[in-house]
């Protein structure tokens, strides 16, 4: 069986101050506080283009909840307030779907759809142009991953370990895959990720699991982290960030501490960094960007995995993962802050505070523009330079 309800609120909040370690070693019977953060020249230039609603968002939930952009559009769900559309560049709102579903995932956009899941269960699927409804569908379990909608199908993940493919026209289920889930993981999943005839799928056991894409059947698997210690805390190995696909290498990495390069195709491992988190990776030319349970932020060579380096001065604050704008990597915190970082060096270069709420969700940067959301719904763009 999965974790109760009751220890999942702990990992809800994406590093609770009531788990030993999290929050560094004890002194004196009190666990250590957030790092203070420290100021610095900044030296890049951070504008603000606008800020939107979503709606009521996710609060404790902990389904790091956040946009999706396509076609000059960021679509944005909240768990209440249904989904609504605004423009990339200005945040004019394009439309909105009014919904009483409480819709805790995604949304994921593509092919002319934006597609959002509920705590229920419910998959609802929108016209991209418009917001009017194409259809609803349901699974078995919760919803806080973003569906990603390719290959003429929605695949949803689901909490009970299931990925289910539905058909993109109708919402019928083509088929579906499940995965046992551990006794206890880190609270979250998240989207899985295409390739030409893959779905790649990184599991809270810590493996990456290929399926083919028309019919679900199992291809290879790769353990990024093995299940070891001794408790289930001490095993946790969660891959709770979308597995990157870069031309025929897939980039994972684990809350053990652990990041992977695949050779996508056949499932051989490529190399081993020996460190990573259960976030998201940043992406640049030449190097990755991950962040650790501790709030470390470490960039590694994208050839070889090596440490390039480290930022130790958001120790305990709760990072999201990490997204990659220009010359910088940047993170959001608990406290609503956003960090820039040099991607060559790893120095802070700009810091804004984006909202009085937390950050859990990654931020999400297309076309120079960077989107981030807040667990109260609220968004704010930002770009470099001006």
């Amino acid at each position: 069986m999965h974790v109760s309800a009751a220890v999942l609120c702990v990992f809800a909040l994406g590093g609770c101050t009531t788990v030993k370690g999290w929050f560094g070693s004890k002194k004196d019977g009190k666990p250590n506080e957030p790092t203070e953060l420290v100021e610095f020249a900044p030296t890049a230039t951070i504008s603000k283009l606008w800020s939107a609603q979503a709606g009521k968002g996710e609060d404790r939930l902990g389904a790091r909840q956040g946009p999706a952009i396509a076609d000059g559009r960021v679509y944005a769900a909240a768990v209440e307030g249904g989904v609504r559309a605004f423009d990339l560049q200005t945040g004019k709102p394009v439309w909105h779907y009014e919904s009483d579903l409480l819709l805790s995932g995604g949304p994921g956009a593509g092919d002319g759809l934006v597609v959002a899941g509920g705590l229920d269960g419910h998959v609802i699927a929108l016209d991209a142009g418009t917001g009017a409804e194409k259809w609803q569908s349901k699974v078995n379990a919760e919803i806080i991953a973003t569906p990603v909608v390719g290959l003429g199908m929605v695949f949803v993940r689901s909490n009970d370990g299931r990925l289910t493919a539905l058909d993109a026209a109708s919402g019928e289920r083509r088929w579906f895959w499940t995965r046992d889930v551990p006794l206890l993981s880190v609270r979250g999943n998240d989207a899985p990720v295409l390739g030409p005839g893959f779905v790649f799928v990184g599991n809270d056991d810590g493996t990456v699991q290929a399926l083919a894409a028309n019919d679900g059947r199992p291809l290879w698997e790769q353990a990024v982290a093995q299940q070891e210690g001794r408790s289930e805390l001490d095993r946790m190995a969660d891959i709770d960030g979308t597995p990157v696909l870069e031309d025929t290498t897939l980039f994972a990495t684990s809350y053990k501490g652990r990041t992977l390069a695949i050779d996508a195709p056949s499932g051989r491992p490529m190399w081993s960094g020996e460190h990573g988190g259960s976030g998201r990776i940043g992406v640049g030319s030449d190097r990755l960007v991950v962040v650790d349970r501790q709030g470390g932020v470490f960039g590694l060579q994208k050839s070889s995995g090596g440490t390039l380096w480290q930022q130790a001065g958001l120790a305990r604050r709760n990072l999201t993962g990490a997204a990659v704008q220009g010359d910088y990597a940047v993170v959001g915190d608990f406290d609503g802050y956003l960090h820039w970082l040099k991607l060559d060096n790893g120095e802070f270069a700009a810091r804004t505070r984006a909202s009085r709420k937390a950050l859990r969700a990654a931020p999400v940067v297309v076309d120079g523009v960077l989107v981030a959301q807040d667990v109260d719904g609220e968004l704010n763009a930002y770009r470099l330079g001006q």
